[in-house]
């Protein structure tokens, strides 16, 4: 027997058991879904004082960060020419890549599955190209075998993430059908079918998730923040259905949401309504420079569209958000736009649509907000020894992550690989799982 077949059979006996020894952690960071080729483009990285940024991942750790979020396209190739230019790329070894550097930094790493070729949101979320002419059973077993596939080779490659969104944005449901065809759109007034369709689909990738990374917590995302009689709908329907997840994810942009009352009354609803149920900001920002004319509301006569305005309104959604202890996290959409130095005429192109990233796109300067973002972890506790996942517990989910750094990097080399190292004898083996258990039980 192998020392990896016996750290299974160990981590099966423990699953049961679940001790919490320190207390809560909050996660913050980005979605850094093109960091990879504003790298590849030359973008001039600084930080607040002009000195350049050699390595990013790195820095953003040293600022306090400690989540990166990369978002995964089923085929991004059959995406339409100007999605692409608007940063379509991310296939799955673009995914693996970028998430192995995220592991090997000591950060925490969130992927966001599209489950489809292009942008995936409350508008779109159309079929793949290559599923499209799947039936529902065919599809049920699809997703299933695409999400396991694709976590059992980020596994393998030493990019196993910590947190796992089934779908972004699907208050609508997710593969309606080939683009624009919404067969299987999703309102509170759509069929029960309709619905079981959904929830099946989405319990087919939770499904999926558990087996290939069991130390993983699963997010639902919906951006239904403004609507939240709408958004308890919708997770009741989960609830009902019997869908396996953790983390309640939310989208909340003041521009297209409302201001921070609409926030408020949203995290209240489900705070009552799920007590026990974590809840994310999984996406949010605000401009620094200019916002467009179109958009839903204008925050500026509070929060200037300026870079201290930018980093008064994260100052302030922070403070926010630590008024409800089931808040645990909060993520930063497109951290990583800078403009300072590229030429994209001849590959992505981040359009004029949006210009909330961290960096200044003129002087290429890490913005305030950036340095804000940091003390949404003010008052966490320390992690403690055994704590492999950071997740700010010990239990079987730091086993599962150790496994999975014996299996995938052979007990050696990375960062996730020296937090692994838990009795500190140089070599990730069963001695570690059993320096866990013994925290474990005291």
């Amino acid at each position: 027997m192998t020392s990896i077949d016996l750290s299974h059979r160990l981590l099966a006996l423990l699953l049961m058991v679940s001790l919490t020894v320190s207390g809560q952690k909050h996660y913050v960071g980005g979605d850094i879904s093109l960091l990879t080729k504003y790298e590849e483009k030359g973008a001039n990285y600084l930080d607040v004082n002009g000195k350049k940024i050699p390595h990013m991942l790195t820095f953003l750790k040293e600022q306090g960060l400690n989540t990166m979020r990369v978002r995964l396209f089923v085929d991004p190739s059959k995406a339409p020419a100007e999605e692409v230019k608007q940063g379509v790329c991310q296939d799955l070894d673009f995914v693996i890549n970028l998430g192995r550097r995220i592991k090997e930094t000591g950060l925490q790493f969130m992927l966001d599955f599209h489950y489809s070729d292009s942008w995936a949101d409350p508008s779109n979320q159309w079929t793949p190209d290559a599923w499209k002419s799947l039936g529902n059973d065919q599809l049920y077993t699809k997703i299933y075998d695409y999400t396991r596939d694709c976590l059992e080779r980020m596994n393998a490659a030493g990019a196993s993430p910590d947190f796992i969104q089934i779908g972004n944005e699907i208050s609508y449901g997710l593969l309606w059908g080939p683009r624009n065809t919404k067969t299987y759109y999703c309102t509170q007034q759509s069929s029960a079918a309709t619905w079981t369709r959904f929830t099946t689909l989405l319990s087919q990738a939770s499904k999926a998730c558990r087996e290939a990374c069991p130390g993983a917590k699963i997010i639902i995302h919906s951006e239904r923040t403004q609507k939240p009689d709408v958004l308890v709908d919708f997770f009741n329907r989960m609830d009902k259905a019997g869908v396996d997840y953790d983390i309640i994810g939310l989208s909340y942009y003041p521009f297209h949401h409302g201001f921070f009352t609409t926030l408020e009354t949203a995290l209240k609803r489900l705070n009552n309504s799920y007590p026990n149920r974590d809840v994310m900001l999984v996406e949010t920002g605000y401009y620094h420079n200019w916002q467009p004319d179109n958009v839903t509301f204008d925050y500026s006569s509070t929060y200037p569209i300026s870079h201290e305005g930018q980093r008064k309104f994260t100052a302030d959604l922070i403070d926010l958000l630590k008024k409800y202890p089931k808040v645990s996290g909060l993520v930063w959409w497109w951290l990583e736009a800078n403009e300072k130095g590229i030429d994209w005429q001849q590959a992505v192109t981040p359009s004029g649509w949006y210009n909330a990233g961290l960096f200044d796109n003129d002087t290429g300067r890490a913005l305030p907000a950036l340095y804000e973002l940091k003390s949404l972890t003010d008052g966490d506790k320390d992690t403690v020894k055994g704590d492999v996942n950071g997740d700010g517990i010990v239990d079987v989910a730091d086993i599962s992550a150790i496994i999975s750094v014996m299996a995938s990097t052979g007990g050696s080399g990375s960062a996730t690989a020296i937090v692994a190292d838990v009795n500190g004898d140089g070599t990730i083996d069963v001695a570690d799982i059993s320096a866990v258990i013994s925290i474990m039980a005291g």
